[in-house]
């Protein structure tokens, strides 16, 4: 490895508060080296250092790479009709993960690897540096193994997601599924995942299975994280906190006793814009969570069926302007929110020590990821001081 001089920075967002202002950290005219892939030294541009390669980011705006904590990037199939339907009005129903099964369970493994592969290429290409994998469209021993093989290949932060719905062939038999899941599902993905996690709503699994699900789970080493409250009120969230959850992502509808529940917690709680636009669901007041002193992330829930996005900028700026965020605390949400979502230590920020990933913006600022919705800012992406998308 060499070591490398990001140099002439517009404006540098470090997310450690010694290094410059506010909770971010903020500093213009900056530089920042990255040596061995880690970060090696910050500071003004006319100290800079000497270092083996100079890029010349040319008054632009630097972050740390984005950290995406929940997506599920294994599937094969299309679900425009289901959007189409939502769009004339059909609400939103969990069942419709069952079609995605049946392609998945139908696709070779090149094809599921490929379609993955542009999946990740694109998540780059947004700045993504740092992001979750989950299984979810197999739902047989085979195929949640499968799946979660291949996600390996991608990512180390991979999700067990077996209890994602009730698959058609047990449907009548749910007790039994869960058998399966926490039994021979589970001895052959326990071994590949890092994270357990499982859909809590109805027409998917109540509170008594999910739990059972989790601690399972839980006993093989796997960390857990829940699907909580995307379409109703209901005990996701209570259950993550319960069980020492990672995260509860969705968190669309909550108590005061969720808020509380949260904020008294490790367990972040991650919003998925991407999903509350596509199904028209009502936007939540990420105020209420903030406010009471909750940790919050931001993910893109790239999927086939609720939330086909892998643009980590579009969930920041729909955060900004529906969820009542300020672009600090989204810029943040996406950064080190992420990384809490993930347990994680070394991404998210770019203090010394931190890995050397981080994301140029064609931009002065980073605020213009919400000022300048949908427009494609990320001029390049670096992982661990390598360049993975986009230029120089």
């Amino acid at each position: 490895m060499t070591s490398v001089l990001f140099d002439r920075i517009g404006e540098l967002t470090t997310n450690v508060s010694e290094f410059g202002e506010g909770p971010t950290g903020l500093r213009r005219h900056a530089a920042l080296v990255v040596d061995d892939g880690a970060v090696a030294w910050v500071g003004d541009a006319a100290d800079a250092p000497e270092a083996d390669d100079r890029i010349d980011v040319d008054g632009r705006a630097v972050l740390p790479g984005f950290v995406d904590s929940h997506a599920h990037l294994i599937f094969a199939g299309d679900r425009t009709a289901d959007f189409t339907a939502r769009m004339t009005g059909q609400p939103y129903a969990a069942g419709g993960i069952r079609t995605t099964v049946a392609a998945t369970r139908a696709a070779s493994d090149g094809e599921l690897r490929a379609n993955a592969q542009r999946l990740v290429a694109e998540l780059h290409a947004a700045g993504v540096t740092t992001f979750e994998c989950k299984s979810g469209y197999g739902l047989s021993v085979t195929d949640e193994e499968r799946s979660l093989r291949i996600a390996g290949e991608l990512t180390d932060e991979v999700t067990y997601l077996g209890a994602h719905v009730v698959p058609t062939e047990h449907a009548d038999d749910v007790d039994g599924y869960v058998d399966t899941v926490t039994g021979a599902m589970l001895d052959a993905c326990a071994p590949l995942a890092r994270w357990v996690d499982v859909f809590v709503e109805d027409g998917a699994f109540d509170a008594d299975r999910a739990r059972t699900i989790l601690t399972a789970g839980a006993a093989r080493g796997l960390v857990p994280r829940v699907h909580a409250n995307q379409l109703a009120h209901g005990p996701g969230v209570q259950l993550a906190v319960e069980v020492g959850a990672a995260s509860a992502d969705h968190v669309t509808f909550l108590s005061d006793a969720d808020v509380d529940a949260l904020a008294a917690s490790d367990t972040v709680a991650t919003f998925l814009p991407g999903a509350d636009f596509s199904i028209r669901a009502p936007y939540p007041d990420a105020r209420r969570l903030l406010d009471a002193g909750a940790t919050v992330a931001l993910a893109t829930d790239c999927n086939p069926g609720t939330s086909f996005t892998t643009s980590i900028g579009f969930c920041v700026a729909l955060a900004v302007r529906e969820y009542g965020m300020s672009p600090t605390e989204a810029i943040a949400a996406v950064t080190t929110g992420g990384a809490r979502a993930l347990r994680r230590d070394d991404v998210g920020h770019l203090g010394v020590g931190a890995a050397g990933d981080l994301v140029v913006l064609d931009a002065p600022s980073a605020v213009h990821l919400a000022y300048r919705p949908g427009v494609p800012l990320v001029v390049g992406t670096w992982r661990r001081g390598e360049l993975i998308a986009g230029r120089r």
